[in-house]
């Protein structure tokens, strides 16, 4: 072994090193209980992924790529990281990049919330700006290429980096923390997909341990998800998604149509009412794919009360409305973009008061 390659495998084994340790001091999510009507039946949960050191669900996928990078040798001393992200998978890899000393660079469009891109650059990392959520995938691959660096690619090795069986991955921890609950064994469980790493996990896990319970994914308007699973021998066309960190405009390769059960798909509008109405009800600030996965969940939910079937939903908390407050919060921006969540919150109020499910 060369003295170059010996110097590579101690900063790898250090770098790991860092990273296990940073997940060791970490805490595990909470598990929170939504207040619903007890006559339901049904009892709902979120898992609060927006308390992680980056404040999202990413944090783990970032955590799940750089190991991968860097048992697989493709991340190394004075690597630049390059992702394709429009935000949050991006805040979290410009932590562990930072944890790394590596310089980072974020791929994104110019319509990134300003405050993922202050995140962004709070770590440490750069952003690069293109016009079309089409264009970040050759960007990034042009950058990596130029700087001798590693293109992360969240696409394509999100479903491969996370170990599926356990290894206190977000669906072992889910399945840990319900199991002194009324109905241990949730119905469903309810996630959005951005790269569909998560729903590839989850799925996995679900049929791995043999357990009853289903998943459902929740996908945005216009998104190329839906059409794939509903339409597997047909090629998927969608457009970019007007919902942060969910949607894609093309089938992505991380994204396993065969372990999901159900998919719905949720108008832009209503993914904003619902995230609107989570903190009316409960004073939780969620952004908007945590609303997409709501307006799912409370389906699903008055699927089981018509049904007379009582059980479970958990679903996730993907990140804080606060990265959203000059953008989904604010009524302005979301009418030059023709978006009116007010329908949408009708129909959720009704839903709360009378327990039926009116959406037109």
């Amino acid at each position: 072994m060369s003295i170059s390659a010996r110097g590579d495998r101690a900063w790898s084994d250090e770098a790991i090193r860092r990273i296990e340790a940073e997940g060791n001091r970490s805490a595990d999510t909470h598990l929170l209980a939504v207040p619903v009507p007890q006559e339901w039946g049904v009892d709902v949960y979120l898992k609060d992924e927006s308390t992680h050191r980056t404040g999202s669900l990413k944090h783990r996928l970032a955590r799940s790529l750089f190991l991968f990078g860097l048992v697989n040798g493709w991340i190394r001393k004075d690597t630049t990281i390059v992702e394709a992200s429009s935000g949050s998978t991006a805040v979290s890899e410009a932590y562990f990049a930072q944890l790394l000393n590596l310089p980072f660079v974020a791929v994104m469009t110019h319509s990134t919330s300003l405050e993922k891109i202050a995140l962004i650059e709070q770590y440490g990392g750069t952003c690069h700006f293109v016009d079309d959520a089409s264009e970040v995938y050759e960007a990034a691959e042009r950058i990596a290429a130029e700087t001798g660096g590693h293109y992360m690619d969240q696409f394509t090795y999100a479903e491969r980096a996370t170990d599926w069986r356990g290894n206190n991955n977000i669906a072992e921890s889910i399945f840990r923390q319900m199991e002194h609950e009324r109905f241990p064994l949730p119905d469903w469980v309810v996630v959005g997909a951005g790269t569909g790493g998560t729903s590839a996990t989850i799925g996995r896990y679900i049929r791995y341990n043999r357990h009853p319970t289903r998943l459902a994914v929740v996908d945005p308007e216009n998104s190329a998800f839906y059409p794939m699973w509903a339409n597997p021998r047909e090629t998927a066309v969608g457009k970019p998604s007007r919902i942060e960190g969910i949607g894609r405009p093309r089938p992505e390769p991380s994204f396993i149509p065969a372990v999901i059960d159900t998919m719905i798909q949720v108008p832009d509008a209503a993914s904003v009412a619902a995230s609107r109405h989570l903190t009316a009800l409960t004073g939780i600030s969620a952004g908007p794919s945590t609303g997409t996965n709501l307006w799912g969940v409370w389906q699903l939910a008055a699927r089981m009360r018509e049904e007379g079937r009582q059980g479970s939903i958990v679903s996730i908390l993907c990140d804080s409305g606060e990265r959203y407050a000059c953008s989904y919060n604010d009524d302005g921006w979301l009418a030059e973009r023709g978006l009116d969540p007010s329908p949408a919150l009708a129909v959720l109020e009704e839903f709360f008061e009378a327990g039926v499910w009116r959406e037109s």
